[in-house]
């Protein structure tokens, strides 16, 4: 009898142990078999070779005078207003706003320089003679250069806090004429301090475009396959900065060049290469709740898929393990295509930028997981 129950014994234990072993071996393939795509995207960047100006050689693009004298300027307004989700905030803006927008991006080139001036002439006179234009015409101005920066991340090398809106008045009898226009004021350039000149951003663009080069010709047949590949590089390939003091941190170039940076970076380098897929996808900021309880601003994405919206946070799928450790697809995967029945627990979307400025909306989300 004694045989008998330690024999019943031992086929338990085995059959556990077995059991167990199954298990570790899940979880093990699960940990190791993530995909090469970072080793992919650093071989094919290594190999590619981009034409690149020498120093000084650099043509100056060609100059529009007057941002609203030619015909083109409203073909081309009207072609890209087509795209609504890579101009996402953009198309929330009102007529005046969407003037000053429009002036961000067809000078896109000629604000490498730092220095470019645009020429509003006198488009918004009507405003200026109202008791009070000035302050509507930053607020228009104000809206402007946040729905251009949402919309467009790969404008890093800009610092827009040096970009100066000016006004000339010119009095002739009883007439009053406004010229608008937009320069770097007092500063030398308007251009980050960290690319002073345009062959320094001349040199981060084609850095970037390298990645961008890889997911566009290595682009898959499906939506999803394109966004969980974005999504495991970023995850992968970047490391939180908790610093919160180094360079670039908070754009594109620290996510995609540097591979080092906070929340901004992983979102805003989501959004570009999505962008470069033509997936559509926007940034979104607001509070979060961490797993500790702790509720803090955040950054993070919503993308389309088949009509509907998800949500994606890189940030948090790229937690700092405590102690190291490998980083299980349970954890990678957490806040990866969520709806918002599940993903709003935690994050809340606030779409005011800055203080007292626009109330900007997002998509809204899938209720269920996707």
């Amino acid at each position: 009898m004694k045989s008998k129950v330690t024999s019943f014994i031992m086929t338990v234990i085995t059959i556990l142990i077995f059991v167990i072993l199954i298990i570790l071996g899940i979880i093990i393939y699960n940990d190791i078999n993530k995909t090469d795509i970072v080793d992919e995207v650093q071989s094919f960047v290594s190999n590619i070779i981009i034409g690149e100006s020498k120093e000084g050689e650099i043509q100056s693009p060609e100059v529009s005078e007057n941002l609203l004298s030619s015909s083109k300027v409203t073909d081309q307004v009207k072609e890209t207003s087509n795209n609504v989700a890579r101009k996402f905030f953009y198309n929330q803006l009102d007529n005046y706003s969407k003037i000053l927008y429009d002036a961000l991006e067809k000078n896109k080139e000629n604000m490498k320089t730092g220095t470019y001036e645009i020429n509003f002439g006198t488009v918004f006179s009507d405003i200026l003679n109202k008791s009070n234009g000035q302050e509507l015409l930053g607020d228009y101005y104000q809206s402007a250069i946040e729905a251009y920066t949402y919309d467009n991340p790969d404008t890093f090398y800009i610092d827009f806090s040096k970009v100066r809106l000016n006004i000339e008045t010119t009095k002739r009898l009883n007439k009053v004429t406004y010229r608008v226009y937009m320069n770097q004021g007092e500063s030398d350039s308007y251009l980050a301090d960290e690319f002073p000149t345009q062959q320094h951003v001349e040199k981060a663009l084609i850095e970037i475009e390298k990645v961008k080069r890889y997911f566009v010709q290595n682009k898959k047949a499906d939506t999803y396959t394109n966004i969980k590949l974005i999504h495991d590089y970023l995850v992968e390939s970047i490391e939180y900065d908790t610093s919160v003091s180094k360079d670039n941190i908070y754009n594109i170039y620290g996510a995609l060049v540097n591979k080092e940076c906070v929340c901004e970076g992983y979102s805003e380098a989501f959004k570009v290469l999505m962008d470069a897929l033509d997936i559509p996808s926007v940034i979104v900021i607001g509070k979060a709740t961490n797993s500790k309880g702790q509720t803090e601003n955040h950054a993070w994405n919503y993308v389309q898929i088949n009509g509907m919206w998800y949500a994606i946070d890189c940030t948090w799928d790229d937690p700092i393990l405590i102690g190291g450790g490998m980083l299980t697809n349970s954890l990678k995967y957490k806040y990866f295509l969520k709806g918002e029945n599940e993903f709003n627990n935690y994050h809340q979307p606030e779409g005011q930028f800055t203080q007292e400025g626009k109330i900007f909306s997002y998509p809204k989300l899938s209720e269920d997981n996707y």
